[in-house]
């Protein structure tokens, strides 16, 4: 069976349509078919069927490519094994990040992988949902990703999640709010304060919607602004309140906020490293996943 035919159906697996695999080849949609058509042709099977104007994976095609991963990744390992024999890890490891965990890891992350000759970083940030995290990982080797701790986990037979953080989630307030003296609020308390949250589908949102259906308070979102500082300046501002992650809220003196945990109540989104499954058996993701993990336990201790 041809690897290169295994790796073009692999992203047509990973990208849902000929064209979108066809570009991150940097070949032709006639290319991707006719890959695909040969494997079809070794394998003597139907790997695909139309759906709609497109195409999707038969039971055939579904236990074929999970295959192909564990072909990929067993290659994945011997040129690990091969790395192995360098005195460090090597080469280049491509992240997606999103913001907020950017603005919480990113700068120590970027000193500590400096630490290692010869490995480079190569970093963008995203502003992702946890549906797009799979389509991510086809692009990057490492996706720092987010999600709602009551949301299902990202890893799956085709995809391994490392685990970096449980962060709650605290009321952010104007430090001047009637609220802002006690040690704890009650989300019935909040009942009539105005929102600012962020939009549909990302975690924090999901966050605050699981806390309407727990406690029956449905928060009055007035603002949906996904970039936290803008939001930060709005609520010390007084324009609205917000659930924001602990550990990425700037409460400094000055700031015009203060941030205080709901009582009784465990709100907070977990922060993943995922990645394809037996990627991290090449040693320089894993010296950034390590990273990852050394930045956290710094900035959690």
């Amino acid at each position: 069976m041809d690897l290169g035919r295994l790796r073009t159906f692999r992203e047509l697996a990973d990208r849902g349509s000929v064209t979108a695999a066809a570009r991150a080849l940097h070949c032709t949609p006639s290319a991707v078919s006719q890959q695909i058509k040969a494997l079809q042709g070794e394998v003597g099977l139907p790997l695909t069927e139309p759906a709609g104007r497109g195409l999707r994976l038969t039971d055939a095609g579904r236990a074929l490519v999970a295959r192909a991963d564990e072909v990929l990744a067993a290659l994945d390992r011997a040129e690990s094994e091969l790395d192995t024999y360098r005195s460090a890890p090597r080469g280049r490891v491509r992240v997606a990040i999103f913001q907020s965990a950017a603005l919480m890891l990113l700068p120590g992350l970027l000193h500590r992988v400096a630490e290692y000759d010869g490995l480079e970083l190569d970093v963008r940030d995203i502003d992702m949902t946890p549906p797009e995290v799979p389509g991510l990982v086809a692009d990057y080797d490492v996706v720092v990703a987010h999600r709602d701790e009551h949301a299902p986990p990202f890893g799956t037979d085709r995809l391994e999640a490392v685990h970096l953080l449980r962060e709650p989630m605290d009321v952010a307030l104007p430090a001047g709010h009637r609220l802002a003296s006690r040690r704890r609020v009650e989300l019935a308390d909040l009942a009539d304060e105005k929102w600012i949250s962020v939009d549909f589908g990302f975690p924090v949102d999901d966050v605050l919607r699981s806390l309407t259906v727990r406690t029956g308070v449905r928060p009055q979102v007035v603002q949906r602004i996904n970039d936290f500082r803008i939001t930060e300046r709005l609520v010390a501002a007084g324009h609205g309140i917000a659930l924001l992650p602990r550990y990425t809220m700037d409460t400094r003196r000055g700031s015009g906020l203060v941030c205080r945990p709901l009582a009784g109540i465990r709100a907070a989104r977990h922060v993943e490293a995922v990645c394809r499954r037996g990627a991290a058996a090449r040693p320089a993701v894993a010296a950034v996943i390590d990273s990852l993990r050394a930045e956290v336990a710094e900035l959690t201790s």
